[in-house]
């Protein structure tokens, strides 16, 4: 097959974005398939220096044909820049093409906007990565546009594993959200043998964007969830590192957190790109992480493309049960919490026994996130030929 992804690897060239879309493109590829990248996301460029949009899209292009050529994919790539339509990479006659006439789009995060191609394309596949606030954002009257596209779409994925279940207050938009995980290209990320640095980590924003409100209920970000657990490092001997983004209005409280014993990175200065991204990881002992509060919130059962990129080295996560536990393993490898006795406990288990847990994560991953069997779980479960 014909196949298109759409991302932001040029829109926000950092390092786990890159991560996040260009393993789609590997695991499509390791199937056999055709892959192109395609991204025209219809907004300006964002340039990362003056945290700022703007007209010049040039390095943002520079930026993605580098990753595209470290890949393997240096002639199949074509970037669109918003503010004034012109293509870059393999060029406009060819992105038309591949949507008039290719075999499968994967809209992987939404990124994707194509009003004025003619896309008649065999398949469109929706990858939804952020359950909740999207499904809240295809009930906004004032985006109807956004929600007739996606809903025009012929198949629907979430990483919203818990979506449709009795506990889950995910709303559906009339839509039947199909279950899928994080695709990992194994061979990039290596099981690692070598001791770790003493502390486990995680790369996370304060928060991301502003509280979405839902039958008159609020859902926010980590912020929130946050405060449940800001007490932790007073109740582990755990080392707690977190590349944390201070989040709109700067309003992380790097000195509250400081104070208390969590250590606090700037991510632009400790994984700028997805090699010091997965360095970062990859010596890390492990990872712990809180999930936004709208995730858990609404049981949304949200597993995370970072964790996973976690345990394909293996790194045990300790991460925060979105509903997630109903649905994944979590005995060896990665291992869920919701409160704090747990979080402890769960800290704790993985320092008895940390060898058996590296096995774990790994094994964990070759079942449920190689990326060619998930991308095949893709074309198989949204029936395409």
């Amino acid at each position: 097959m014909k196949i298109v992804v759409t991302g932001l690897m040029a829109q926000y060239p950092f390092g786990g974005v890159i991560w996040d879309y260009i393993q789609y493109v590997l695991g499509f590829h390791a199937l056999g398939h055709e892959v192109w990248y395609l991204e025209d996301s219809g907004v300006w460029p964002y340039d990362p220096v003056n945290f700022t949009y703007t007209e010049d899209c040039s390095q943002n292009v520079l930026y993605l044909n580098k990753i595209m050529n470290e890949f393997g994919f240096a002639d199949r790539w074509i970037y669109r820049n918003g503010a004034n339509g012109e293509f870059h990479g393999a060029g406009e006659g060819k992105a038309r093409d591949l949507l008039k006439n290719g075999d499968l789009l994967v809209d992987v995060s939404g990124a994707g906007c194509f009003r004025d191609y003619e896309l008649t394309i065999g398949h469109k596949m929706f990858l939804d990565g952020d359950p909740m606030f999207t499904q809240i954002g295809l009930y906004d009257e004032a985006k109807k546009e956004h929600a007739d596209r996606v809903s025009s779409y012929d198949s629907h994925f979430s990483f919203g594993l818990n979506i449709g279940a009795p506990d889950c207050l995910v709303p559906s938009a009339g839509i039947v959200w199909k279950p899928t995980l994080q695709p990992i290209s194994i061979e990039h990320w290596p099981f690692q043998e070598q001791e770790p640095l003493d502390q486990f980590t995680t790369v996370m924003n304060w928060a991301s964007y502003a509280p979405k409100e839902w039958e008159g209920k609020p859902y926010g970000q980590k912020d929130l969830e946050f405060q449940k657990f800001m007490e932790l490092p007073r109740h582990t001997s755990q080392k707690l590192v977190m590349a944390m983004g201070r989040g709109p209005g700067n309003k992380r409280p790097t000195e509250q957190l400081n104070e208390i014993g969590w250590k606090i990175l700037e991510p632009d200065q400790v994984v700028p790109d997805h090699h010091t991204y997965r360095d970062f990881l990859r010596t890390s002992k492990g990872e712990w992480s809180i999930a936004k509060h709208g995730y858990v919130a609404s049981r949304s059962g949200w597993f995370s493309c970072r964790t996973a990129c976690y345990l394909a080295l293996g790194r045990p996560a300790v991460v925060q049960d979105t509903g997630w536990s109903s649905h994944l393993p979590h005995d060896k490898g990665v291992l869920p919490f919701s409160t704090m006795e747990e979080c402890v406990d769960q800290l704790n288990r993985v320092q008895l026994d940390y060898r058996e847990h590296q096995r774990g994560a790994r094994a964990f991953v070759s079942e449920f996130l190689d990326a060619p069997k998930v991308c095949e779980k893709l074309i198989r479960d949204a029936g395409v030929k």
